[in-house]
Formats: C-alpha cells, sequence, structure tokens
C-alpha cells in the first residue's frame, strides 16, 4: 500500500502540468474498464461526459477520468486522453469502432498564472504516457498545479491548494481510494482534529480569517468565482452503476468534513466514483469508506501544496 489512489487494483494515475502557467491535468486510467458513476453538488460545474453515467443510461464502464485546470477551456485535454486509449484499441465496442469512454471535470485555476495557459490535448496525452501505478504527486501537480482556496476575501486573500491523495484498506481485502483536486472557495480543516489548515488569509496574511465568518458577517463578502473541488474515488468492490452512484455521494461528505463552506453557487463540486473489482461489499459500507479517505484526501493537498506565483501555502503561515 503506497497511501494512494493507486492501492485499487486496476487503477493508474498519469500528470501534467505547467508550473509556469499554473495549470494542468491528473488522469485516473482504468484500462480495463470500471463502472462508473457522478455526483454534481456545486452550483457551477463544468463537465464532459456525465450524463452516460446515469444509472438508467446505456455505457456501464468508462476507461479514464480526466481531472483538469483550465475551466472549459480544460476539457480539451480530454482529446488526448481518448486518442491515447484509442491507440490502445481501448473503448466502448460499437460494432465499428471502439470509442474511449471519457468523463472530465474541471477547476477554474485561471487566477494564479496566466489565463491564457490551459491544459489541451497534448498535456492530456502527456499524462496518460505518465500513467502508472505507483504512488500519486501530491501538491503542485496535476490538476492541483494552479488550485487555490480561501477566496471568501477576494483575490488578494487566497491561499494555494493543490492534488491530494489518500486510500484505506478495510478488512477482508477492501479497499476505497481517493484522488482530489482542492480549489474551493471556502477553508480547509483536518477532518480528523478539527484544526484549520488553509483559507481565506487575515488582513495580515499570515493568519486565517474564516470563510464562513467572514460571510457570515457581511453581504458583501468579496465572493471570487474561480473555485471547484473535483474528485475520483475508486474501490475493489464489484457494484452496479446505481450503487456506484450511492457512494458518490456518500464521499460527497468527506468534501463536507474538510472544507467550510462546501458546495458553494461559486464551486463546482464534483465527485467520481468507480468501481474495479470482484469483492461482495456492503455500499453503505464502502460509501462511510469513500467519505473518510476524500476527506483525508482534501487534506493532503493543502499540507503538500508549494506557495506558486506569491499565493503562499500553508507551510509559510505563522
Amino acid at each position: 500500500m503506497n497511501g494512494t489512489i493507486t492501492d485499487v487494483p486496476g487503477i493508474q494515475v498519469g500528470q501534467d502540468q505547467d508550473l509556469a502557467g499554473a495549470t494542468g491535468c491528473t488522469v485516473v486510467l482504468c484500462p480495463q474498464g470500471a463502472v462508473a458513476a457522478v455526483d454534481v453538488r456545486g452550483g457551477a460545474p463544468g463537465t464532459r461526459e456525465t450524463d452516460c453515467l446515469a444509472p438508467a443510461n446505456l455505457v456501464e464502464r468508462v476507461h479514464a477520468v480526466l481531472l483538469a485546470g483550465g475551466s472549459s477551456f480544460g476539457l480539451d485535454a480530454a482529446t488526448g486522453v481518448m486518442r491515447f486509449l484509442d491507440e490502445r484499441g481501448v473503448g466502448f465496442d460499437t460494432g465499428v469502432a471502439r470509442v474511449p469512454i471519457v468523463p472530465a471535470a474541471v477547476i477554474f485555476d485561471l487566477v494564479c498564472g496566466p489565463p491564457n495557459v490551459r491544459p489541451d490535448a497534448a498535456m492530456g496525452y502527456r499524462a496518460c504516457l505518465a500513467a502508472g501505478s505507483g504512488p500519486v504527486r501530491l501538491g503542485n501537480a496535476g490538476a492541483g498545479a494552479g488550485a487555490t482556496v480561501g477566496k471568501a476575501a477576494g483575490r488578494d486573500f487566497l491561499m494555494k491548494g493543490g492534488l491530494g491523495s489518500a486510500s484505506l484498506e478495510a478488512p477482508g481485502g477492501l479497499i476505497v481510494g481517493a484522488v482530489v483536486a482542492v480549489n474551493c472557495l471556502g477553508d480547509v480543516r483536518d477532518p480528523d482534529t478539527g484544526q484549520l489548515l488553509a483559507g481565506t488569509l487575515a488582513p495580515d496574511r499570515r493568519h486565517l480569517a474564516g470563510s464562513s465568518e467572514l460571510l457570515l458577517a457581511s453581504t458583501k463578502a468579496q465572493l471570487f468565482p474561480s473555485n471547484t473541488t473535483i474528485a475520483v474515488v475508486a474501490t475493489n468492490a464489484r457494484f452496479s452503476k446505481g450503487q456506484a452512484l450511492r457512494v458518490a455521494i456518500m464521499a460527497q461528505d468527506g468534501l463536507a468534513r474538510a472544507i467550510d463552506p462546501v458546495h458553494t453557487m461559486f464551486d463546482g463540486d464534483t465527485v467520481f466514483c468507480l468501481s474495479t473489482g470482484t469483492l461482495e461489499a456492503d455500499v453503505s459500507a464502502v460509501g462511510a469508506l469513500a467519505a473518510r479517505v476524500l476527506a483525508r484526501a482534501v487534506a493532503c493537498g493543502v499540507r503538500n501544496a508549494d506557495g506558486l506565483h506569491g499565493v503562499p501555502c500553508m507551510k509559510e503561515l505563522a
């Protein structure tokens, strides 16, 4: 066990980023296919091919999930993921061609670096080339490269977010893992201790002001629409699309444990669930584990972030 989502059998992760441009993408590959579902809670999502994941729709399995920066522009990176899979004959068999199924979600990270630098098809392809089953790179990596948190007081008081991952193994061989790009409007807390880790800075820029308190204190809070936390949770349990949807729904509670406030009108919070295995497991138990793992992955993302382009990180606080 390496403590990241690649502990789940059948899951590989690849990343590519442009730190000068403060953006990047993270691809979760499952070339053998994985039953998938998605739950969207934020008020401003940016997504691709999420409708096909509805339990009533035809396609049962996906072959990758892409998390990317660049706002809606970053959805272009999914084209590179499709090309990578197509070259290897991976996809949904239509009888005349195999079509790779690659749902995607994006964060708005255009404020950390130059706004005209965004993930594209070439970056998505490079992320696939870098994919493997080793430990996932954390912090300023992949979709977390330009992520920021704590924007209740505007652009001058935000902090660096990042890419986080975690995993847990339960008795009987059940494994649940998560990977997340943490780019929230609110603050991030340690879900196990309640300690405030990163968020909206106070005027001295060395302490935290408390995002929820700022929102409650004034109706004129400088809400900054450049957010969204996006994640993938995966398990080696065997689930239907409906069961995977329940796990994704429960996993959203992990965001609520680690982010305050969460699921706002200025966030597009989206959680995918992938089921890769044959292990029999209780849906509610896996959902509970998914929430715990995702909360820890969120904290991991800000703990491993480094300051970038003048945006301070957790390590720089007093």
